[in-house]
């Protein structure tokens, strides 16, 4: 008889262990699916509710970490913030998403989109009208350039790869005229040895971008400052020779 009570009652405790596991599981999945999760907080994130909506995925990662939806939350949930320009947060995210998953199949996304929130971060809507990104800070560009070449390293076959390389072309292109801008600067300084290095550096480094026949017109007009000449003979020639139809786009303040 006390070998049955002991057992019943060892049952009545597991019972009641169960059902409390389950009313705290219930607490947290609010009785939804996975996919209800997901598609309720997308819904939020569509409408703007940027803080419920990372709220929730990150609810259904808690609810359901062993998901496909819990793993998809994570890069959605760098979207969103990405869309709040919350650039740094959203790039954190996708950093940790790399680290976890380096070689999942939905990592070139992560890879990819870091590019394009350090790319968007560098921009300004006066761009084109009276700003140019490449007269800013361009540490953002250079983050931009590198993740998108990470992402074509690692990954060069993925969907993204193709994307990620035309993107390269303009971003070498800013980097390329932040140069000029530089050389520009330094040349109204009077540091002309400066500035023909940097001519230099943009021919160099940076070939076939718009900026290199205004580095060289610039590195002959350097030449003819500190007087020499001959190489400002040859920085005229290569230049003549290379791009016929150039003429001189930039102004010098002095």
């Amino acid at each position: 008889m006390k070998k049955l009570t002991l057992i019943l009652s060892l049952l009545t405790l597991l019972l009641s262990g169960c059902l409390e596991d389950e009313r705290k599981r219930e607490s947290i999945t609010k009785g939804w699916s996975p996919k209800t999760f997901f598609a309720q907080a997308t819904e939020k994130a569509s409408n703007g509710l940027v803080n419920e909506a990372v709220e929730l995925f990150e609810q259904l990662q808690a609810a359901y970490p062993s998901s496909k939806y819990a793993l998809q939350a994570k890069l959605e949930i760098a979207y969103v913030l990405y869309k709040d320009k919350e650039y740094d947060t959203a790039t954190e995210h996708l950093n940790n998403y790399i680290k976890l998953y380096p070689n999942h199949f939905s990592t070139p996304y992560a890879y990819y989109l870091r590019g394009v929130i350090s790319e968007q971060k560098s921009h300004s809507i006066l761009d084109g009208y009276m700003t140019d990104s490449a007269q800013r800070d361009i540490g953002s560009v250079r983050d931009s350039f590198n993740y998108y070449l990470a992402l074509i390293d690692k990954f060069p076959k993925s969907k993204y790869t193709k994307e990620a390389k035309s993107h390269l072309v303009i971003l070498r292109n800013i980097l390329s005229r932040h140069e000029l801008f530089v050389a520009i600067y330094y040349t109204e300084k009077g540091a002309n040895i400066a500035a023909i290095n940097r001519a230099k550096f943009i021919i160099e480094k940076y070939p076939n971008t718009p900026s290199v026949p205004a580095a060289l017109h610039l590195m002959a007009h350097n030449y003819d400052i500190i007087n020499t000449p001959v190489l400002a003979k040859d920085a005229r020639r290569v230049l003549q020779k290379s791009y016929p139809l150039y003429t001189p786009h930039y102004t010098l303040k002095n």
